[in-house]
């Protein structure tokens, strides 16, 4: 007798963390239901991404659109200028101005609603508290009161069926995740992480995130097979 695969819905943006969260939760041998958002982002090329990744093993895979643009105060959704540097040590302690308010507060939210019509207890994130921008929505604390949150709003969770919310990369670097994903065949060409694309695809490689992610591939011994404007 065969045993059905436990589900789970998987939140994908098409960048390195997601790409790796998602390698993660096939190898742990779930069925795995991916979501992506175009949200009003300035771009679309991590969508592209993402379609790439859930073809790497997603039994479904939706992109679900909302405008969090409608709201503005984030250099991803608006057109204000992403900050750039030109080493990563000029990164701040501050919370940058691309950061999108309440975006993954939003994201998990509709993750929930699909993972409840799914029956499935598990959600993935590919969030990190580490080698990231500071956003307060990337803490383990954030992750702990929206589970308990979601076990409180749900009629699984209040009929007994815990759900849980992973964030198996919260704790690691960014060379660590690099290198647990290379493990697990995660193909990172064909993974995005800049704010600020050329319109070919090239990451820009001074934001924010372009410099956390050459540090760990860097710090991982490994070239990132990404292709940047300055290649």
């Amino acid at each position: 007798m065969t045993t059905a695969k436990k589900k789970a819905v998987v939140l994908l943006s098409g960048g390195l963390d997601s790409a790796t969260v998602m390698a993660q939760a096939l190898d742990e041998g779930y069925e795995v239901y991916a979501v992506s958002f175009r949200y009003g982002q300035r771009h679309a090329i991590e969508l592209d991404c993402a379609v790439e990744q859930a073809l790497k093993g997603a039994k479904e895979h939706k992109i679900v659109e909302i405008d969090l643009s409608s709201f503005g105060g984030s250099a991803l959704t608006t057109p204000i200028e992403i900050p750039k540097h030109e080493h990563i040590d000029e990164l701040t302690e501050e919370i940058p101005i691309t950061y999108v308010p309440a975006r993954n507060t939003v994201f998990l939210s509709y993750a929930l609603a699909w993972a409840e019509v799914l029956e499935a207890f598990d959600v993935f994130i590919g969030v990190n508290a580490l080698d990231y921008s500071g956003y307060p929505d990337c803490r383990p604390e954030f992750i702990t009161a929206f589970e308990a949150m979601a076990n409180l709003a749900t009629v699984a969770g209040v009929q007994g069926n815990k759900l849980s919310i992973h964030a198996p990369l919260i704790n690691l670097t960014k060379a660590e995740i690099i290198q647990r994903g290379l493990a697990l065949g995660v193909d990172y060409a064909k993974t995005t992480s800049c704010y600020d694309p050329a319109p070919d695809g090239r990451s820009c490689g001074h934001c924010d995130s372009c410099l956390l992610r050459l540090k760990g591939f860097k710090d991982a011994g490994v070239q990132d097979p990404r292709a940047y404007t300055e290649d």
